[in-house]
């Protein structure tokens, strides 16, 4: 039986409880992102280290692992805050395609990849940076404004 919520005039009604799939992808994206960047600051450490010294690209390396970590990190925040806001939901999709972008041609770029890719890492760094302005608008929005 679904609860029933008592309305204004005094009347009740069923309250469905639909369930937003936004904290699970936040929180499935969060975990996916974190393993990957301990593991790929593991494998960067040790089994790429001599590849990366040799490319001089160490601290690409953990650039894009640093900045991985962080926004899994928020994406793990953003989930357990739970928020059906737009503004969240616009911002974890931001930070998801921003760390795709920004680190994942990071790493690219840090294995001596094609040099076309070096444009696509701004791309991706607005994008997170985007994530983060669309929180701070999140939050100067009223508490019941969705």
């Amino acid at each position: 039986m679904l609860p029933r919520i008592k309305l204004i005039n005094g009347k009740t009604t069923a309250c469905s409880k639909k369930k937003d799939p936004m904290p699970n992808y936040s929180f499935r994206i969060a975990a996916i992102f974190g393993l990957l960047s301990v593991v790929l600051g593991a494998f960067g450490a040790h089994g790429l280290k001599t590849l990366l010294i040799e490319n001089d690209s160490i601290e690409i390396w953990k650039t894009a692992v640093d900045y991985q970590m962080w926004h899994a990190l928020a994406l793990l925040a953003m989930g357990y805050h739970g928020s059906t806001r737009i503004q969240f939901k616009a911002a974890s999709a931001c930070f998801s395609l921003g760390v795709l972008l920004f680190s994942g041609s990071l790493y690219w770029l840090a294995l001596a990849g094609p040099r076309w890719l070096g444009p696509v890492t701004p791309i991706g760094g607005l994008l997170l940076t985007f994530g983060w302005a669309l929180l701070l608008q999140a939050s100067w929005k009223g508490k019941h404004q969705e």
